[in-house]
């Protein structure tokens, strides 16, 4: 069985063998019912808004993480061009964090007054403990990855066809689901790749950890925002 796996790995690469490997975690994490009442119409406004608000102070958090990953690629990467892809993705946090804004006013939620749930403050602590100075660039890029994936994934699939989006949700979908923000995670996944092909046992094993638990800490955060609307 081990063999096999590696072999798999070998011809299709690392990440798209995990996928495969947590297909139901993945399909969990980007096929949730918060998602999917998204892409039907039926979703609950008020989760929407929790959802919003909640995210954005998760993005506000991920901007120091994206941070610590741009450095580590500096200190650690044998391509240049990693440190290119990742500060691409860092200079796009400003342009979400002003759209948070601009959404949160469209639909009167006041940010000032959002504290973070739960689910975000475990979110933001994992975040936290990726950036410590003994985290391997292989490891974080590989959450970074996944968190990204997640979401174009998921937004991706509420715009296929016969998506029944209320009209007022389009940008937002769009926001992830674009084909620009495809591109982002195909080249941050072929950088985890190109990592995780040279890493040891023990790099592999916490790089893997690390990307199934950003998957469970999506479940959370999109169960967070359908319960406590």
């Amino acid at each position: 069985m081990e063999e096999r796996m590696k072999a798999e790995e070998k011809k299709i690469g690392i990440i798209e063998a995990w996928l495969r490997k947590h297909r139901l975690q993945f399909t969990g994490a980007t096929k949730h019912p918060f998602v999917l009442s998204i892409r039907d119409g039926t979703i609950d406004m008020a989760s929407f808004k929790t959802w919003l608000a909640q995210d954005y102070l998760f993005v506000r958090a991920l901007v120091p993480f994206v941070a610590s990953v741009l450095i580590k690629a500096w200190k650690e990467s044998d391509d240049s061009s990693d440190m290119e892809v990742i500060l691409g993705g860092m200079a796009s946090l400003e342009n979400e964090i002003s759209w948070f804004k601009r959404e949160a006013s469209k639909w009167d939620v006041p940010l000032s007054d959002v504290a973070p749930q739960q689910a975000n403050i475990n979110y933001c602590r994992f975040l936290e403990k990726l950036m410590r100075p003994e985290m391997e660039y292989t490891e974080v890029i590989t959450a970074l990855w996944t968190i990204e994936a997640v979401y174009q994934e998921s937004f991706a699939h509420v715009l296929e066809e016969g998506s029944k989006a209320p009209p007022e949700l389009k940008e937002t979908c769009e926001r992830w689901g674009n084909e620009g923000f495809g591109q982002y995670c195909q080249s941050l996944q072929k950088i985890a790749t190109r990592r995780l092909q040279r890493a040891s046992d023990d790099l592999l094993k916490r790089s893997e950890l690390a990307l199934l638990t950003v998957l469970e800490l999506e479940v959370e955060f999109w169960n967070m925002s359908r319960v406590n609307a």
